[in-house]
């Protein structure tokens, strides 16, 4: 494969991270057929110790701002990316962007996840274009997520066959 994806990513000034270590029993995604469903994932980053932390905590709303959970969704996207490459070996595999299941963990009151998700989802377009990288959603707004966790989500990708 010719590691075009990769290439785009290197363009957009973005390193894959090594894939965030496992907090329960899971893989980071599993094939069926031509489909990739991605286990869920948070916008974690590794520390100079090698441990996953998130530089971004609590709730969209009161703790941190929309553009904060943005940026906390970008970083849980390039996760994701991660993900693929590792279960997939070359992102070129990446046919398209089927659907995204997101939470963001808010301040009661707070009615704008979808602002928040679009942190991943636009880096998904930017990616992969808009036939490719736009893609169904769900935007659900959370009371709390694991380790105070702003944003999580699970992804379904389309494979070249």
């Amino acid at each position: 494969m010719s590691h075009q994806t990769e290439g785009r990513l290197k363009e957009m000034g973005i390193i894959l991270p090594r894939v965030p270590k496992p907090i329960g029993n899971y893989l980071p995604g599993v094939v069926v057929g031509n489909i990739l469903y991605t286990s869920g994932t948070l916008g974690t980053q590794p520390d100079e110790n090698d441990n996953d932390v998130l530089p971004y905590v609590g709730k969209v709303g009161s703790d941190l701002t929309i553009e904060e959970g943005y940026a906390s969704a970008r970083l849980m996207a390039i996760n994701h990316l991660a993900m693929m490459k590792k279960v997939l070996g070359d992102l070129d595999r990446v046919k398209r962007i089927v659907k995204m299941i997101g939470y963001v963990t808010c301040a009661p009151g707070f009615t704008q996840p979808h602002l928040v998700l679009n942190g991943a989802s636009d880096l998904f377009v930017a990616l992969w274009g808009e036939e490719n990288g736009k893609h169904a959603r769900a935007a659900l707004t959370q009371h709390e997520l694991g380790m105070n966790a702003p944003v999580e989500a699970d992804i379904t990708i389309e494979l070249h066959t």
